[in-house]
């Protein structure tokens, strides 16, 4: 009996996500590193959009949840910085905000965000997100920031 060979069928399908969270807020940042790692998931950290734009680069994430109101470089900055370059411009982002209003999410699609997560957000929640949006930047031809959410 072989205990070292992993079963591809019981791993999630976004398992292994590499995932950069972006927020000011050491609470918010640890809870999604604590959930996302509990999901199998590389997590890299951000404090701000400055932060963020150097990890980006040097790590490569498969996908980013990005915080709205932050100092310095705020959500909508970061994620249209982001998305400008044609290196990460496939990349997933999901906007992160404590409000729930139609024109910060409206705000979000003009940036180059693919969908809105409102905090506090649960574990599922953000596993959830990760999983359909890793799943849409790894299909053949990737996810498109004009392409609507699947729910």
């Amino acid at each position: 009996m072989d205990d070292a060979l992993p079963t591809p069928a019981a791993a999630p399908a976004a398992a292994g996500t590499r995932v950069l969270v972006i927020d000011d807020s050491n609470t918010i940042r640890r809870s999604a590193e604590i959930f996302l790692k509990q999901g199998g998931h590389e997590v890299v950290l951000a404090e701000d959009g400055y932060d963020a734009l150097a990890k980006v680069s040097d790590h490569t994430p498969d996908l980013i949840f990005c915080d709205i109101l932050m100092p310095r470089l705020d959500g909508y900055q970061t994620c249209a910085i982001i998305k400008r370059n044609p290196r990460f411009a496939r990349v997933p982002v999901i906007m992160l905000s404590s409000k729930d209003g139609l024109f910060d999410r409206a705000r979000g699609r003009m940036v180059g965000s693919e969908d809105y997560l409102t905090k506090p957000f649960t574990k599922e929640q953000l596993l959830r997100a990760v999983e359909q949006f890793s799943r849409a930047a790894t299909a053949p031809g990737g996810a498109m920031a004009t392409d609507p959410p699947q729910r």
